[in-house]
């Protein structure tokens, strides 16, 4: 990062990053806590230590741009613009979720903020970017799709399938992947025979690719500056690979005893949130002040979203039939 390259951003924009990646990092931690308390059921999947992405690439985007994304979603949704109840009271299953409680961790979606949703199908969001990108493209609109992955979904066969269609027919869409080194718990040095240069693997479908320091926010969000241009353009889809790490396991129940000591002291000294406090202080734009300011203030967001959550209601039983496809009447349904 140098301060050279972010001539246009000043200190109110960076320090509105640094809150974002901290306010998804404590956001996380309280979706952790509430979990061990029962109050989040089934499985949940943290985006500690990938912060970076997020608020560097979503923050190039316009508001009619659309967003899909994979399970570990959180971020992504905070980044865009989802507010920490909305998602809180998701994650609980409560009727004043963004999904009215019917998604869940994994199933984020807001259609006011063009964020598609999170799929727990894995690669399954790849096929379905394709589908929102043709139909920019068949109204003779100007947006982008950006559709975020981890590198466990290469493997998947919708992977090659929304690359190759997207390349014949030139699509807006921006598949972005999140190279976080691990499909669940099988290193991606086992699993991916370009593990390391991942981002190659686009030159089969003939498209733009690029490779990105993901725990970066900055260098992530003037690579996506560039790549937003021109994909809106009608150069086509581009393909972006994100160095990153999780900091946690693959979801909360798991202590990811499978990664090596040395590897995971690693990529803890290259978390994005430090490294990016440490670069405001040394560039001269941030104080210790505002840092203290900031941190406050995403505490109280956070504790005011799990009580939030907490006091919200259930759907009524009867809402099980909003919002779907269906031809049974709903009188009659007991409350």
């Amino acid at each position: 990062m140098l301060k050279a390259d972010v001539p246009e951003l000043n200190k109110s924009d960076l320090l509105g990053f640094y809150r974002q990646m901290k306010l998804i990092r404590e956001f996380e931690r309280e979706s952790e806590r509430q979990y061990t308390r029962g109050n989040i059921k089934g499985f949940l999947h943290v985006y500690n230590g990938e912060e970076a992405i997020a608020v560097g690439a979503i923050n190039t985007l316009r508001p009619d741009d659309y967003i899909v994304t994979h399970y570990r979603d959180h971020g992504q949704a905070l980044a865009r613009g989802m507010t920490s109840n909305e998602v809180m009271a998701e994650l609980m299953g409560k009727a004043t979720g963004c999904s009215k409680g019917k998604g869940g961790s994994m199933h984020l979606f807001s259609s006011d903020l063009n964020f598609m949703g999170g799929y727990a199908i894995v690669g399954g969001q790849l096929c379905i970017a394709a589908g929102l990108a043709l139909a920019v493209q068949y109204r003779g609109d100007d947006q982008v799709v950006l559709c975020f992955f981890g590198d466990g979904a290469v493997n998947e066969g919708e992977f090659h399938e929304a690359m190759n269609l997207a390349a014949i027919w030139n699509l807006p869409v921006i598949f972005f992947c999140e190279h976080n080194l691990y499909g669940m718990g099988a290193s991606s040095k086992e699993t991916l025979v370009m593990w390391d240069s991942l981002h190659e693997m686009a030159a089969a479908y003939g498209m733009s690719r690029y490779e990105v320091d993901g725990n970066d926010v900055l260098e992530v969000r003037t690579l996506m500056q560039k790549i937003n241009a021109e994909v809106r353009s009608g150069s086509g889809p581009a393909f972006v690979v994100a160095r990153t790490y999780r900091l946690r396991g693959h979801s909360v129940a798991d202590p990811a005893n499978y990664r090596p000591e040395d590897e995971v002291d690693y990529w803890a000294g290259q978390d994005p949130i430090p490294r990016f406090r440490e670069w405001l202080t040394d560039e001269g734009i941030a104080t210790v002040e505002d840092f203290e300011e900031i941190d406050a203030s995403v505490d109280e967001e956070v504790v005011v979203a799990a009580e939030f959550g907490e006091s919200s209601p259930w759907p009524e039983t009867a809402a099980l039939y909003d919002d779907v496809y269906t031809d049974r009447p709903t009188e009659g349904i007991p409350a």
